[in-house]
């Protein structure tokens, strides 16, 4: 009878002792808190790219050499304050062209590759953006809520998001630019590039791998604009949350609030960008690649920067100026109200 107790005993089957429930529930409360970031910032990207878009064209084409070359024929001896006037003016002139002589299409031309690269960029940005200012404070010893914390997870998302999609804004600066160099060398002919995937072969088939990397250099400038901005950001929705602390949450001071955010996200980006914005400029030339005697024009940041400087001084510098403020100011309110809100949601 013992005997066969013990046969019992063996026999049970072995039950795996059960984990800690809470540990598994705070792990998976880590990870969907890590991945949110990037569904946030995917969404938030998909709604900016399609609601900018006419004005992302615009700005690219008022960047590049055909049309600062052809206002300086047009008006050779402006002073500097006239240009800028005249440049406001061409901006606005520019825009109505593009839907007059290309159909609405025109103003809509890179999108494929805008969305392409701007979902994934922001996807990117953001989740790295997230997840570092979660880092950094342990590997710093020091409190989330800090600038140093802010400024350093904002350049890391800049240089990690711009060294992943560089060779997609490549395509798309080049798909842009396509209309113009057709007028500029007086052909009625096809443009050059049939769609993204044919550029992206004659790129490498005429400049190789590494011609899908052009600006990339510039690109790492453009970390600087990145770090002001959301380290600015920050420090005004630090600023706003202290103020409403006091506040009930009724939904009037929710949507006061809400529309606070977008103004300071508006706010930021305008400070940013007047600061960081000739690497704008230089990003579009390095990557648009024009030849001079047989030679690539541009070779480098700093070459580019002087060579546009001597050749079509302070007014080609912040060429597109009006056009990028125009669609980065309102894209940064739709982009970070976008992120917040659907981070708020998933949380």
């Amino acid at each position: 009878m013992e005997a066969k107790h013990q046969r019992g005993v063996s026999q049970r089957p072995h039950i795996k002792p059960m984990g800690n429930p809470r540990e598994e529930t705070e792990k998976g409360v880590t990870f969907l808190k890590s991945f949110s970031h990037l569904i946030a910032g995917a969404t938030a990207g998909m709604v900016t790219a399609v609601l900018t878009s006419p004005l992302d064209v615009l700005k690219t084409r008022l960047q590049s050499d055909f049309y600062q070359s052809q206002l300086k024929k047009a008006n050779p001896n402006l002073p500097l304050y006239k240009s800028s006037l005249l440049h406001f003016r061409e901006t606005f002139g520019i825009l109505f062209s593009i839907h007059r002589l290309e159909g609405w299409r025109g103003l809509f031309k890179g999108l494929g590759p805008s969305l392409t690269g701007v979902v994934p960029a922001t996807a990117i940005k953001f989740y790295a953006y997230g997840n570092c200012k979660t880092l950094y404070p342990q590997i710093l010893g020091c409190e989330e809520n800090t600038t140093l914390v802010h400024a350093l997870s904002a350049a890391t998302a800049g240089a990690v998001t711009g060294t992943a999609t560089n060779p997609i804004w490549l395509v798309k600066t080049r798909l842009q630019l396509d209309k113009s160099r057709v007028r500029e060398s007086g052909s009625s002919g096809v443009p050059q590039y049939k769609n993204s995937l044919d550029c992206v072969k004659q790129v490498i088939r005429q400049e190789g791998v590494k011609g899908l990397y052009r600006g990339l250099a510039a690109s790492y400038l453009g970390v600087i604009e990145t770090t002001l901005h959301l380290a600015m950001y920050e420090r005004m929705k630090s600023f706003l949350a202290r103020q409403n602390a006091s506040q009930d949450g009724t939904p009037s001071s929710q949507a006061t609030q809400g529309i606070a955010l977008s103004s300071a996200a508006g706010f930021s980006k305008l400070l940013a960008v007047l600061i960081a914005y000739p690497h704008e400029v230089v990003r579009t030339r390095l990557r648009q690649a024009p030849m001079a005697n047989g030679r690539l024009k541009y070779t480098g940041v700093v070459q580019c920067l002087r060579l546009v400087w001597r050749e079509e001084g302070m007014v080609a510098i912040y060429g597109g100026l009006t056009a990028h403020v125009l669609r980065t100011v309102p894209a940064a309110m739709i982009t970070l109200g976008t992120y917040e809100l659907v981070l708020k949601l998933l949380s």
